[in-house]
């Protein structure tokens, strides 16, 4: 075979390990080795809803604590984000990321469009715990709700109770519209204080949520605008994109084609859920959680505002509940303070749930 021939073959190889190698995440790094200990790293693709469905498990002790994570977004998948933010408590927990329908290596699941409801990302989660549970021989699990991810915990975690010992919001979804309403308000006094002319105009020109029209168009105008004076990722100009894009370009565990349906996942969900994301209102839907309650908000969050999710801790009875403030932080707080983040989980909760 001549030179070019060979190269041609390798390049077409290496195309289709990219097309078809269903990803890996790497191997557990153990801090430490004891007898009987079972550790684990694994992608599965999971039947959930009758759906395939993708969740990452990681830990160097699978007798740990489950700790399950769930992305906002919607659509907003972060495998590789959280495994680089999680590391460190793999020795503490068994970490599971999960890729929602329609979002990231679980982009296929969107196919059947009638799912693509909140009610049934409530039962998509509660059916993973479930398959979580009997896996790992578990009574309970602590769950992770972040943004989008916190409203689908929270109302997974009033309608079965009993299948969670502990509850941690980030970014807590609570009123959403209201939620919209002022982070509209404090992104306009933002371009209006550094006499952004542009901005205003644009802001001005779209008007206050919510929106109506070409409403996905004005919504991401709010949020761009936003992003840039740091209501996103706190001190960033542009929000928390280019922590997501180097996580997604160096990602182990999304392949060529994850990483297509990864953007075409957020477009399609926002535009199938977001809207009945804003109908939530968790002061009257959730008023009452009887597990354990930890939120954890950035400061500085005004794409979901932490002044709303504050009243919402304020109103929402539990038998036990703790707000953590993250000074340093926006809407991202286990990424953009993740010692910190990491630190809290394993000195607050872990004792509480182990």
């Amino acid at each position: 075979m001549s030179m070019p021939l060979v190269v041609l073959a390798v390049v077409v190889l290496a195309g289709a390990v990219l097309l078809l190698s269903p990803g890996h995440t790497p191997k557990i790094e153990r801090t430490g080795r004891s007898p009987g200990r079972v550790g684990i790293a694994e992608l599965a693709k999971v039947v959930i809803g009758d759906s395939e469905q993708w969740v990452m498990i990681r830990s160097e002790n699978v007798d740990n604590p489950i700790l399950l994570f769930v992305h906002g977004g919607p659509g907003t998948s972060q495998l590789t984000l959280m495994r680089n933010n999680t590391q460190p408590i793999e020795k503490h927990f068994t970490v599971v990321n999960w890729d929602q329908r329609g979002a990231g290596k679980s982009y296929g699941a969107a196919s059947d469009r009638s799912r693509m409801h909140m009610d049934q990302f409530v039962s998509d989660l509660i059916e993973l715990t479930q398959y979580l549970e009997q896996r790992f021989d578990k009574k309970k699990i602590t769950l992770v709700g972040h943004s989008w991810g916190s409203a689908i915990g929270l109302l997974a975690a009033s309608r079965r109770p009993e299948l969670f010992n502990g509850y941690v919001g980030i970014g807590q979804v609570s009123n959403m519209a209201e939620s919209e309403r002022i982070s509209y308000d404090w992104t306009l006094r933002q371009a209006e204080a550094a006499y952004d002319r542009d901005s205003i105009a644009k802001l001005k020109e779209i008007g206050p949520p919510p929106y109506t029209g070409a409403w996905r168009s004005k919504f991401m105008t709010h949020r761009r605008i936003l992003g840039a004076y740091g209501g996103e990722y706190y001190g960033s100009k542009r929000g928390a994109f280019g922590v997501v894009i180097k996580n997604l370009v160096f990602s182990t565990e999304y392949t060529l084609i994850d990483r297509i349906n990864f953007f075409r996942g957020i477009f399609g969900s926002v535009d199938l859920l977001f809207p009945e994301l804003l109908k939530v209102n968790l002061f009257a839907q959730v008023p009452q959680l009887d597990i354990p309650v930890w939120f954890m908000l950035g400061r500085h969050d005004h794409e979901v505002p932490s002044v709303l999710s504050e009243q919402y801790f304020d109103a929402l009875k539990a038998p036990a509940k703790t707000l953590f403030w993250f000074e340093n932080s926006a809407h991202l707080p286990n990424t953009e303070e993740r010692e910190l983040f990491n630190r809290t989980l394993v000195e607050s909760v872990l004792p509480a749930v182990g």
